[in-house]
C-alpha cells in the first residue's frame, strides 16, 4: 500500500508543470482581442493529453508484467529484446536532454538572479555557463548518489508539487472568482481540492515510509 501511495507522488511530479507553465505563457503575445490563455489552454491540455497516452500505459502495463516487484526503471527489468530497450534508453536520454532545460528553466532564472545581484556576476554567455552547469552536476550528483530516486520523487511530488499544482489554484480561484454555490465551476474546483489533498498526505507519507525502508539497506556508492 505505501508503494501504491509513493506511485501517486511519482504521478504528480511526472504532471505537475505550473512553474513551468506560467513561464511559458508569460512569453505568449496577449492582446484584449487574443488574449494568451487561448491558445495556452490549447496546448496545456495537448500536452497533458501527449503525457498522459504516453506515460500511464507503461505504468499500467509495467504493472501488470512484473506486479508490485517493478523496478523504479521499467527498463531495468526488462532482459530481451536487446535493440528495443536500447532504443527506449535512447528515446529517455532524447526526452530528457529537451525536457530538462524546459524544466528547470525558472530555476536557472532564479540562480542567474541571485548571483547577479548577490555576486555581483556580469549577465552573459559565462554566467548561464557556470549557473547552470553547477546546477545539472548538483542534480547528477544527487541522483547518482540516492538510487532510491523514485522514492525521492514520490516523496517530493506529493509534499512539493501536490499542492501547488492541484488544489491551491483551486483555492485561489474559489477565493478570487466566488463562483455560486454548488455550480458546475464550485463543485469542480472542491473536488480537485479533496483529491490534491488526499494525494499530497498519501504520497507524502508513503514516500517517507519508502525512504526510510530502502535507506535502512542501502550503502552509498557500492
Amino acid at each position: 500500500m505505501f508503494r501504491v501511495f509513493n506511485a501517486l507522488g511519482e504521478i504528480s511530479f511526472a504532471f505537475a508543470g505550473h512553474a513551468v507553465a506560467l513561464e511559458i505563457q508569460a512569453t505568449i503575445p496577449s492582446t484584449p482581442e487574443k488574449p494568451s490563455k487561448i491558445p495556452m489552454w490549447k496546448g496545456a491540455v495537448g500536452a497533458y493529453f501527449i503525457n498522459a497516452i504516453c506515460y500511464f500505459p507503461v505504468a499500467l502495463i509495467g504493472y501488470w508484467a512484473f506486479g508490485r516487484d517493478v523496478q523504479d526503471n521499467v527498463l531495468m527489468a526488462l532482459e530481451r529484446p536487446a535493440w528495443l530497450i536500447a532504443s527506449a534508453n535512447l528515446m529517455v536520454f532524447v526526452h530528457v536532454v529537451g525536457s530538462y532545460q524546459i524544466y528547470a528553466m525558472p530555476i536557472f532564472d532564479l540562480v542567474e538572479r541571485m548571483m547577479i545581484k548577490k555576486f555581483n556576476f556580469p549577465p552573459g554567455l559565462a554566467l548561464r555557463l557556470v549557473a547552470r552547469s553547477s546546477y545539472v552536476a548538483a542534480t547528477l550528483f544527487v541522483g547518482v548518489t540516492f538510487p532510491f530516486f523514485g522514492d525521492l520523487l514520490g516523496f517530493f511530488g506529493g509534499f512539493g508539487f501536490a499542492p501547488t499544482s492541484y488544489f491551491l489554484p483551486s483555492i485561489m480561484w474559489l477565493i478570487i472568482k466566488k463562483p455560486k454555490r454548488f455550480s458546475i465551476n464550485w463543485f469542480i474546483n472542491w473536488v480537485s481540492i479533496y483529491i490534491g489533498v488526499c494525494i499530497m498526505l498519501a504520497s507524502t507519507i508513503g514516500g517517507l515510509r519508502n525512504i526510510a525502508a530502502d535507506a535502512s539497506t542501502y550503502s552509498f556508492y557500492t
